[in-house]
């Protein structure tokens, strides 16, 4: 069993002049023996009403990183009735390429970093820490959705195929499925029979990058050759968009695609 311990929250307050406000807690991870830093969007009506919200769980979600463009194209999507109001959860990084990959047999790479294949350890910390801290804290449904890019789209994607049943909402942009020779995917078809069950949705994209191109078309056909049942898929490949860019370009259309899904909706 782990624990966790919450300190008090920051400030509320907006990041940039021309964006929303947020809060920003810490977690003392025993799992990951470390603090962590989480930042919450709550969408308009949250604090002044009594209803429970969906929500959007981000990799990559520091300040300094994806969170202000992510809570702001909510916050739009909300205000223009094109999804439902959602909490966005934003996980900072501490040792990003070890969180967000698995375990490698190839050699190069684990030159990325220090440390590399800690996902079952960071998964465990969303999964036990992170997600009844934050149904303790905040009103919430079970309606979870998961958003990531690059190699965060590729942790995404591992956890679909691991564990499908931690998040309802799949949304993985340009996933590094190149990691430990593409294992993912070549070991992914052995996973779909745990697909089959409650239903969920999976937006899969992919820019101008062969090495992640390949494997993501090819994950995606393996999905619609077996079809799991209850599992809507949107792939989307973009060759006209670059790995710097995909995750700005498509970010409204896959929210609108994954959280306006009525699938994603649907008890």
């Amino acid at each position: 069993m782990s624990y966790v311990i919450v300190t008090a929250l920051t400030t509320r307050g907006a990041y940039t002049a021309d964006s929303v406000a947020h809060e920003t807690l810490t977690i003392q991870s025993m799992v990951l023996g470390e603090t962590r830093t989480i930042n919450v969007y709550m969408p308009p009506g949250y604090v002044s009403g009594t209803g429970a919200f969906s929500v959007l769980y981000m990799l990559d979600g520091g300040m300094a990183e994806d969170f202000p463009h992510v809570a702001m194209t909510i916050d739009s999507l909300i205000r223009l009735k094109r999804i439902p109001p959602v909490l966005v959860i934003g996980i900072e990084n501490t040792e990003r390429r070890r969180d967000l990959t698995g375990p490698t047999t190839v050699a190069k790479d684990s030159t990325i970093a220090p440390r590399v294949g800690g996902s079952a350890a960071f998964r465990d910390f969303i999964r036990d820490e992170l997600i009844p801290e934050v149904k303790r804290r905040y009103r919430t449904t079970d309606r979870t959705a998961i958003v990531g890019e690059s190699l965060a789209g590729l942790f995404v994607v591992e956890t679909l195929l691991q564990e499908p049943g931690l998040f309802r909402g799949y949304i993985a942009l340009s996933p590094s499925l190149w990691w430990n020779d593409g294992a993912s995917v070549r070991t992914a078809e052995s996973h779909v029979s745990s697909l089959r069950g409650p239903q969920r949705v999976l937006y899969l994209a992919a820019a101008n990058e062969p090495q992640i191109a390949e494997g993501t078309a090819e994950l995606a056909a393996l999905l619609k050759v077996t079809q799991p049942a209850g599992l809507v898929l949107f792939y989307v490949p973009r060759p006209d968009l670059a790995h710097d860019t995909i995750f700005r370009t498509l970010a409204p259309s896959a929210f609108t695609r994954v959280l306006g899904e009525s699938v994603f909706d649907h008890d």
